[in-house]
């Protein structure tokens, strides 16, 4: 894979540049830049297969320079100091990112990620998904066994546990399932009006119809589908449905 680097701390391009020399194979460096002028250059005059991207640049964003490329043909790394925020938005587009200082290990993580998905399916919505969600979190790109599914946050009524994989239920009436597990959605989702009363549900507050008391109790929703509420959980519930 014929990859670039762009990133305007000099520090940086140079230590990815050593690790991925050091940590990976089949990936050739081909150029570097240090900004989004310079880069939007680069990548026209070299057409990379893999792009490892800083966001932010003294010249703007890793944002700015996709949307003067769109529609992106490469695959991309985003490259970032730590930042809650820009993390959960990566994890929410299903994107590959790396976390300043650089760990090796992600790294070839990451390289082996891309290895492995050849074809670049749903690369434009993917970006599209991040973008969006630059500008606070609206859209979830869930990993399929056939692809990516672009879903609406709002519109996630519920996710259920299937082992290692995860239904999720939406308002519209549509079913999917996810190749992630609950609890990784569950610590995506924290703080979106989404709380886990089970060990196998995670729910939207927005759709609790009622809440019936018992032991645990149980929740029903707006489509009538009533779930058990785990005893442990039950006063974290009856606190998060009362704010």
């Amino acid at each position: 894979m014929k990859a670039l680097i762009i990133d305007d701390e000099e520090k940086s391009r140079i230590t990815l540049r050593n690790f991925v020399e050091k940590y990976t194979t089949g990936v050739e460096i081909a150029g570097e830049a240090d900004g989004v002028d310079s880069g939007f250059r680069l990548i026209r005059n070299q057409n990379p297969d893999l792009v490892f991207l800083d966001i932010e640049m003294k010249d703007g964003t890793g944002f700015d320079l996709l949307s003067l490329l769109k529609p992106i043909s490469f695959r991309v790394v985003f490259i970032t100091a730590f930042d809650q925020y820009a993390v959960k938005a990566f994890n929410f587009s299903a994107s590959d990112y790396l976390l300043k200082p650089l760990d090796p290990s992600r790294l070839v993580e990451a390289v082996n990620k891309i290895k492995s998905d050849s074809k670049n399916d749903q690369l434009h919505e993917r970006l599209e998904v991040l973008l969006e969600n630059n500008n606070g979190i609206q859209k979830l790109a869930l990993p399929a066994t056939d692809g990516l599914i672009m879903v609406k946050v709002d519109d996630i009524v519920r996710c259920e546990s299937e082992i290692n994989y995860t239904r999720f239920y939406l308002s519209t009436g549509e079913k999917h399932l996810s190749t992630k597990t609950l609890k990784e959605y569950d610590e995506m989702l924290s703080g979106l009006n989404f709380y886990r009363i089970h060990k196998s549900h995670l729910i939207n507050l927005g759709f609790v119809a009622r809440y019936i008391k018992g032991d645990g109790g149980s929740v029903v929703l707006d489509n009538k589908t009533e779930l058990e509420v785990a005893r442990r959980r039950k006063e974290g519930l009856l606190s998060a449905l009362k704010k």
